[in-house]
Parts: C-alpha cells; sequence; structure tokens
C-alpha cells in the first residue's frame, strides 16, 4: 500500500487537538493545538544533526498540509 506523505487525525479524548502524522522519512505525527512533536523513528548521533536541519520545514510542511485540507473542506 502507498500511503500519502500526510495524513490528518483526530480523536475524541483529545477535543482540541488536531493531529497530522508524516509517514515518509523521518516519521512523525505533530499535535497543532501544542506543536508538540512525537517521533516513530529511534535516532543516533548522526540522525539527530540531520535531525535538527530538517525539522523547522518538516513541521512547516505538515501545518501546510492542514491549511490546505481545511480550504478544501470549506470549498
Amino acid at each position: 500500500m502507498e500511503l500519502p506523505k500526510f495524513i490528518l487525525g483526530d480523536n475524541t479524548d483529545h477535543p482540541n487537538a488536531i493531529y497530522v502524522i508524516h509517514t515518509d522519512f523521518p516519521r512523525f505525527i505533530i499535535n497543532l493545538e501544542n506543536d508538540e512533536v512525537e517521533w516513530l523513528e529511534e535516532f543516533d548521533e548522526h540522525d539527530q544533526k540531520e535531525l535538527e536541519t530538517e525539522t523547522e520545514g518538516l513541521i512547516q510542511q505538515a501545518t501546510d498540509f492542514y491549511d490546505r485540507e481545511v480550504e478544501r473542506y470549506d470549498n
């Protein structure tokens, strides 16, 4: 199965939270309510340095994805 790069998620136990799941490496879930990120990967020291440089861009892509999806629902 081919997964999309980003997937939206929600949960009624957390009614204010909106989750974006990033399915490519490095996989993560971001809660857009508070920008908390949960990484679904284990990183070594080398990966950690690369991750720090990419994190801001990945989070921006996740936020842009959410904004695009909400705009499509409104139309």
